[in-house]
């Protein structure tokens, strides 16, 4: 797949601070892309690179093919910027605000009228064409910021903490948007240090702590990787011993661990095998007269691959210090 944003040895500093370091990253072609660590972890340095709006000290990058260093203009052209604090203006109702940065894009006048009306439809403020922006409320105008930023149609939108500040009605609406910019073709990078914004939408994850970034590639991919087995919760109604015993030694079980205290009782195996042993597992439990009432995998979430990758970043920082 294309890389539309490629970033060499990528490297900030603020005087003695090093925002960013030597950051290799690649975003593919019609990616969501989570950006994901802590506040002052370097993602809004790195998007304010990608968007020629900050000069890196060191390294270079490229978006859609273009060098933010040495071919400025069309990097802005490729790219639709959302900041985390953006500015709306007083005395503009929400079509003229689109109106303005169309113009200042460059947009035919002859476009501009249907294509603004065409952005308030998919963002869903076709009722608030002529509302003042000062009357919006603050998903509304997170709305009416991410329309502004496809008013020149790039290729590749990137937004900085689009969540924040916006109630749980505001979040669905923006995910739900996200997803339909994705079917659009739009390439999303899109930060956030709260994971359970991006778990839902995104096809592919960087995290980022300290301006290193720890990892990198497909949801799925990077999840297996951090997880390289399987982990099945096994709620029981009969003796919960015996059913250990009837797995353990069976082909793809690697632990069995019990939790009688659970209501109902519980068992969690790891297994690494195929879906087909999994199945004879299961069928090994009930012919052995294993009353099971829940059988399910576990599944990591966005929050338990931070945490196990930043965990290992400190363990292996930790271990490289040279003693004193």
């Amino acid at each position: 797949m294309t890389a539309i944003v490629e970033t060499k040895q990528l490297t900030r500093r603020y005087g003695a601070t090093l925002a960013l370091d030597s950051l290799d990253l690649e975003i593919p072609a019609g990616a969501v892309y989570g950006f994901i660590g802590p506040n002052g972890a370097g993602k809004t340095t790195t998007m304010r690179i990608l968007t020629t709006l900050l000069l890196p000290s060191s390294g270079q990058a490229w978006v859609a093919g273009h060098s933010v260093i040495g071919d400025v203009q069309a990097v802005r052209r490729a790219v639709g910027f959302m900041p985390d604090f953006f500015g709306v203006y007083e005395n503009m109702r929400s079509w003229e605000y689109l109106e303005f940065f169309a113009a200042a894009y460059k947009v035919a006048p002859e476009r501009r009228a249907r294509m603004i009306d065409d952005l308030l439809e998919l963002v869903g403020l076709s009722e608030k064409r002529d509302t003042d922006v000062m009357g919006l409320s603050r998903g509304m105008k997170q709305r009416l910021s991410l329309a502004r930023t496809m008013v020149h149609d790039p290729a590749l939108l990137i937004l900085d903490e689009p969540a924040s500040g916006l109630d749980p009605r505001a979040r669905v609406e923006l995910r739900e948007l996200l997803k339909e910019l994705q079917a659009l073709g739009k390439t999303i990078m899109i930060s956030s240090h709260i994971l359970t914004e991006l778990a839902e939408v995104c096809t592919h994850i960087g995290i980022i702590e300290h301006g290193r970034l720890l990892a990198s590639g497909d949801v799925k991919t990077i999840m297996g990787s951090m997880r390289p087995h399987r982990v099945f919760e096994v709620h029981l109604l009969s003796d919960l011993d015996a059913a250990a015993n009837l797995v353990r030694g069976l082909s793809g079980v690697l632990d069995v661990r019990t939790f009688p205290d659970a209501l109902p009782p519980m068992l969690h195996i790891d297994h690494d095998g195929d879906d087909r042993s999994v199945s004879a597992m299961l069928a090994h439990l009930v012919a052995g007269g294993a009353a099971v009432v829940h059988f399910a995998g576990q599944h990591s979430d966005l929050e338990d691959i931070f945490l196990q990758v930043t965990d290992q970043a400190a363990l292996e920082s930790a271990t490289n210090v040279a003693p004193r």
